[in-house]
């Protein structure tokens, strides 16, 4: 077993890119602990707009970041640990959380922390969820499989912030995507009267590891790193695979301004406006159809629908009406419905 301490970084998009960096690259099997600073990561199926109050987000440099595995949203930041394992698949037959689990939770019994698997993929404690897990199988560049199941573990995270960020509109969205479910969480440091911080968390994790699978801890060599670096900016950090990827979705936004109501409703196809509506009880000298025309093919990110609002002259479509005011309402979270 290798096992990697990560203190390189704690950029969700490098850290997401180092496991798959290890999956197409690593061999034998790994043990990683790693911390993400504050973001989002969501599953590979998910929708990042269902997912994500991304203004809220945005406002409080929260990063959304996709992975490879299914599953729901969660929420990192540095009161958080996450533990990843590589393995060979060849002979895996299917998803086994409880082979990875078990040794997580064999290492919060030696805290004083009692914690089980409960239902699909959750480890929980004291009847909160405290972990999330997630798998899937990779196929490399030479057609060989390697499996890799990560978790998240809530030692002693800022529940306001995943309040926040964690999108609670689910109902205003009709989504292909997989939504996540929101359970009961709570922090292993409150549960378990701890007085370590998340640094003495991690340091009992990898001393944990080394006794389990008798061998020393490391980090990545200069060459991983720098593969994973390249890797974080050529995929991870990139708005095609956070956003584009997301499946079709549709949405209704709704607002009363001074100058009338705007409803504008859209569907978006890899996060690209594919088909839109603008109706309301506001007066207009051109017909709105230019507005709508506009946004075809637009992304959904706020300077790409302000830039295609003003070339349609929305203003003349919807009297009265600043394309930054309805650029808002498209992309913000403020919105009435």
């Amino acid at each position: 077993m290798r096992i990697i301490i990560n203190r390189v970084s704690t950029d969700p998009y490098f850290n997401l890119a180092s496991e798959e960096y290890l999956l197409e690259h690593s061999s034998g099997d790994v043990f990683m602990l790693w911390q993400n600073g504050k973001s989002v990561i969501i599953g590979k199926n998910q929708n990042a707009w269902a997912e994500v109050n991304t203004d809220f987000a945005e406002s409080a440099g929260i990063k959304v970041v996709r992975r490879l595995t299914g599953g729901g949203a969660v929420f990192h930041d540095p009161g958080n640990v996450n533990f990843t394992f590589i393995t060979d698949a060849d002979d895996a037959t299917g998803i086994d959380f409880a082979r990875f689990a078990s040794p997580i939770i064999r290492a919060l019994a030696k805290l004083g922390v009692t914690a089980a698997l409960d239902g699909r993929n959750d480890i929980i404690a004291d009847g909160c969820k405290i972990s999330g897990n997630a798998q899937c199988v990779y196929r490399r560049a030479d057609g060989t499989r390697r499996l890799m199941h990560h978790g998240t573990l809530l030692y002693d995270a800022d529940m306001s912030s995943m309040a926040g960020v964690l999108r609670p509109h689910d109902d205003k969205l009709r989504s292909k995507g997989i939504k996540s479910v929101r359970s009961r969480v709570g922090n292993i440091r409150a549960i378990g009267s701890l007085e370590q911080d998340c640094s003495g968390f991690i340091e009992h994790l990898s001393r944990f590891a080394c006794e389990e699978y008798g061998a020393n801890a490391a980090g990545f060599t200069e060459a991983e790193t720098a593969g994973i670096a390249q890797l974080a900016r050529e995929k991870y950090s990139t708005w095609e695979w956070n956003f584009g990827r997301s499946p079709e979705y549709g949405e209704t936004k709704r607002e009363r301004f001074p100058f009338g109501t705007v409803e504008v409703s859209y569907t978006l196809r890899d996060g690209r406006i594919a088909e839109c509506s603008v109706k309301g009880d506001f007066f207009g000298t051109e017909d709105v159809s230019a507005v709508t025309s506009a946004l075809i093919g637009v992304r959904l990110e706020r300077g790409d629908v302000l830039a295609a609002l003003a070339s349609a002259n929305v203003g003349a479509a919807i009297s009265g009406a600043e394309p930054d005011a309805i650029a808002l309402l498209i992309c913000g979270e403020t919105a009435k419905s």
